[in-house]
């Protein structure tokens, strides 16, 4: 069971940030100046992302990485275990930062609304979404890190 766990953790983790990296690069390399109809299948392509890679990817890696500390008692007493635990918190609320707004402008986008998509507008939207993901890259490097090194911690008797 905690080889599942293990394996099913690091495949979520690499989802997730594959999710994540790629959601970040369209934004930073979208066109200045689009149109209604790049500005909505942009936005559309990246909800899409976020929901069925970058949503579940979160979901199975939090939930694996708590699974992981009950079925093994070791991970229990270890520090690095908790800050772990502890950053999966960032994790979920970067995630959900980025699903939330995505698949709200998304829905308004694909209901035909008018959109101001001229190059300032691209910009201040995109921001926002681009700085959530680079946070939750670094803390998924963090994670990772912390899991491969296991630095020794103080321990926390639970």
């Amino acid at each position: 069971m905690r080889r599942l766990l293990k394996f099913l953790h690091s495949a979520a983790a690499a989802g997730l940030m594959g999710g994540a990296a790629a959601m970040a690069i369209v934004m930073m390399f979208a066109p200045a100046s689009i149109g209604d109809a790049g500005y909505a299948a942009i936005v559309l392509g990246m909800s899409k992302l976020a929901a069925w890679i970058i949503g579940p990817s979160m979901v199975l890696t939090v939930i694996t990485g708590l699974l992981a500390m009950v079925v093994h008692p070791p991970f229990q007493d270890a520090g690095w275990v908790w800050v772990k635990a502890a950053t999966g918190i960032l994790v979920l609320q970067a995630g959900l930062h980025i699903i939330g707004p995505l698949q709200e402008e998304a829905a308004r986008a694909a209901g035909g609304a008018a959109i101001a998509a001229d190059a300032a507008n691209t910009a201040r939207l995109f921001e926002a979404e681009i700085n959530t993901a680079w946070v939750l890259l670094g803390v998924s490097v963090a994670n990772i890190a912390l899991g491969v090194w296991r630095p020794r911690l103080p321990q926390y008797p639970v």
